[in-house]
């Protein structure tokens, strides 16, 4: 379980301010509004104290045109904090609102140049609770975080000065006393923090659990698995509210510590006031005041000190933020990269080695290979050979742990990743569809794009027909992640996806071992059309579906054990033919 931040809050408050400062024009008239909601709440206390030594000292002259306008003034004062206050609730909390924009599209956009590696070791549901609730709290801080020191500073000198004026000792006596409630509450507001990491954590874990079993409902009700769900999500719930019940035993401990700080502040003012005022050291228009100038400026304090609470939940909230955009990401353009503006596709491996990330053993070791232009390999061998792990490599998803992948001669790490990936098509097996239409899942290989062209990719791909009898054609919502399509529909629109990317180079990673044998027959068309004059890396589980590859690599944890095209491969009878023959029985 997470305790504590990760970083300091000087390190967090560093890394907010550049985007406060950013709208410094209404961070300036915020504070402007703030300080005039300040001045109208102290001047009270002088009106009153006015009033009462001058009704002792002279009550004739409280005559009713001088109440009138002392009225009048504290009347014109409050429509002025209304008004103040006003633009504090709405132009600051849209300012909140708009940093928390910004803050998002800055994680999201970051979220995007992380590579796999970080994401086989990340829960996405950790990611949606940064990218959404803690950017929320992000948002409150932002807004109340400069209001509330502002105002606490204000009210503490103006509040000391008129003190002083009246009577310095009393005032040394009021803020010398202050700073004990800091201390007293040091440990509740400690364990509060604490309190704050965990339960922002634990609610990541109920996301993370929620869009796990969200996702995989279909596989939970094939198992009749509902109420094993229901308790793993129980358990989750009931730790967070465990968390959730600590944190409010030390927020009820603050405040109740807050309480009885105020309660014995007035008390000892009254008893020193009134000492003060027997003998003479201060006047009962001066000891009224006091009053009224200590209730402010607890009132003020009691705001620090509630806002502390927000103060944690946004710091525990920049600290997710700055935990992830902290995270480097491992692969990146390099120095001298290059955009890569067209490509004949000759791919070559020298001497690749390949490790996963926190693993010791190499999936790949010493590779090499070499693919010319326009030349269709397949690649089969036993699950965990490093078949994916090969492709996985040429548009660098993963960086090789050693030797170099050439590109048309060039080192794939001088190329841009932008350039190098927008010249290689994948075709997985897992397809994933996007929340949409069928167009919109589509044009998604080029944005550009006509119609005109989107239907002309899909007839290529041998998807016009189908999609023309959905219920309102390209147009037609497809649910998420595809689910109310066939899997034979999925792969063909992710096949029609790449045809309208027109790629030089093609990767197709087991892209039928998951369809019937219609669709995989269907299928196996649209992509041998595809990979007609293209450079072709095919990753096959079913060999039949490769027979007529210009070359055949047969893959084992040691290496590139055989090679050759179908024919050769069969007459050398070794793994090839012996794998050729299983699958051949299925």
């Amino acid at each position: 379980m997470e305790q504590g931040l990760k970083h300091k809050n000087r390190e967090l408050l560093a890394m907010f301010f550049p985007y406060l400062f950013r709208y410094k024009g209404l961070l300036a008239f915020d504070l402007f509004c703030a300080s005039l909601t300040t001045v109208c709440e102290l001047v009270l206390p002088l009106i009153v104290r006015y009033i009462t030594n001058t009704g002792i000292n002279d009550a004739a002259s409280l005559t009713i045109k001088r109440i009138s306008a002392l009225t009048g003034l504290y009347l014109v004062l409050r429509i002025i904090d209304a008004a103040a206050a006003y633009w504090m609730a709405s132009g600051g909390h849209i300012m909140g609102a708009k940093i928390e924009t910004e803050m998002r599209n800055d994680l999201f956009s970051h979220l995007q140049t992380l590579s796999y590696s970080y994401y086989d070791n990340t829960k996405i549901g950790q990611l949606m609770s940064r990218v959404t609730t803690d950017l929320f709290d992000i948002s409150e801080f932002a807004h109340h975080f400069p209001e509330e020191v502002f105002i606490t500073a204000i009210k503490s000198t103006v509040s000391f000065s008129i003190f002083a004026s009246m009577n310095i000792w009393l005032a040394l006596f009021v803020f010398t006393a202050l700073p004990l409630m800091f201390l007293i509450t040091r440990h509740t507001r400690r364990k509060m923090k604490e309190a704050f990491k965990q339960a922002r954590h634990q609610l990541g874990e109920i996301n993370a659990k929620t869009e796990d079993s969200l996702l995989g409902i279909r596989v939970v009700k094939s198992f009749a698995n509902e109420d094993v769900e229901k308790e793993k999500f129980a358990q989750g719930t009931k730790k967070f509210l465990t968390i959730k019940r600590n944190s409010y035993k030390h927020m009820a401990g603050f405040h109740t510590t807050m309480r009885l700080f105020d309660g014995g502040m007035y008390i000892l003012i009254v008893a020193v006031g009134a000492v003060f005022m027997s003998r003479g050291l201060t006047t009962p228009g001066d000891f009224t005041a006091s009053l009224l100038l200590v209730t402010t400026l607890l009132g003020s304090i009691r705001r620090v000190a509630e806002f502390s609470e927000q103060f944690y939940q946004g710091t525990t909230a920049l600290d997710r933020f700055a935990e992830v955009m902290d995270t480097i990401p491992d692969i990146m353009d390099s120095e001298n990269a290059q955009p890569l503006e067209s490509a004949r596709g000759e791919i070559e491996f020298k001497n690749v080695s390949f490790t996963y990330p926190d693993t010791t053993d190499p999936v790949l070791e010493n590779l090499n290979l070499h693919i010319p232009p326009g030349g269709n390999v397949a690649v089969v061998g036993p699950s965990g050979a490093g078949k994916t792990t090969l492709c996985n490599l040429i548009p660098r998803f993963y960086e090789v742990t050693d030797g170099e992948i050439l590109l048309d001669g060039k080192n794939i790490k001088d190329i841009t990743l932008k350039s190098l990936r927008s010249h290689i098509g994948v075709v997985q097996q897992d397809v994933y569809l996007f929340s949409g239409t069928v167009y919109d899942n589509i044009i998604y290989g080029r944005q550009n794009a006509t119609r005109e062209q989107v239907e002309e990719a899909a007839v290529k791909a041998d998807a016009h027909d189908f999609i023309s009898q959905l219920p309102n054609g390209y147009d037609t919502y497809i649910g998420e992640r595809g689910v109310k399509l066939s899997g034979g529909q999925k792969q063909r629109i992710s096949i029609a996806r790449v045809f309208l990317k027109d790629p030089p180079i093609l990767i197709l990673d087991e892209a039928t071992s998951s369809l019937d044998n219609e669709s995989e027959r269907i299928v196996q068309k649209s992509l041998e059309r595809l990979a007609k004059g293209r450079t072709t890396l095919t990753i096959a589980h079913r060999l039949t579906t490769i027979r007529n590859a210009g070359e055949i690599l047969v893959l084992t944890e040691q290496g590139i054990a055989e090679q050759g095209n179908h024919r050769e491969l069969v007459e050398k009878n070794g793994l090839y033919k012996e794998l050729y023959d299983m699958y051949s029985l299925d």
